[in-house]
């Protein structure tokens, strides 16, 4: 088994035996999901091989989507509605818009730029710290691995 799927088993494995212990004696139903439109049919081709504990794959639906989802969106009202979705993660930016209207979405537009993420924007708070250091302490802590360390997870954290 590759590493991918031993990985993906383990996690099955977590959430089921997690789902027991809540009394839920069944064996959970999942909504897999991924980030584009293309692994979404890659993903429905290869629902076996992607699903090693056999579980029940509700549906595969894109990031997007599963995030309006998780801010109950699909909820709220009645009327058709335009949502604009950000995905700051660690190395992408991906911005999509749906449509929702009835519990139905629909993903009108999805793009991003996949050299902007979140470790850019600690990059960019760590260079200006640094400056600020130096130009209000007259110090240079560029060379200090300690404290370049500690001044990343403090912008990691102010971010």
């Amino acid at each position: 088994m590759c590493y991918y799927k031993a990985i993906q088993k383990e996690i099955l494995e977590m959430i089921t035996l997690v789902a027991n212990d809540q009394g839920n004696r069944t064996t959970p139903s999942y909504v897999a999901f991924t980030d584009t439109e293309y692994l979404i049919g890659d993903a429905a081709k290869n629902r076996g091989a992607m699903n090693p504990l056999n579980t029940n794959i509700l549906r595969i639906i894109n990031e997007p989507t599963a995030a309006a989802i998780a801010y109950g969106l699909d909820k709220k009202d009645e009327a058709e509605k335009n949502v604009l979705i950000f995905d700051l993660g660690g190395g992408t930016f991906d911005v999509s818009i749906l449509t929702i209207e009835e519990g139905i979405f629909e993903v009108k537009s999805t793009s991003g730029d996949t050299h902007l993420g979140g470790e850019d924007f600690d990059n960019r708070l760590v260079t200006h710290f640094l400056k600020e250091f130096k130009r209000k302490l007259k110090m240079n802590l560029s060379n200090n691995a300690r404290a370049l360390r500690r001044l990343k997870t403090a912008c990691e954290r102010a971010k």
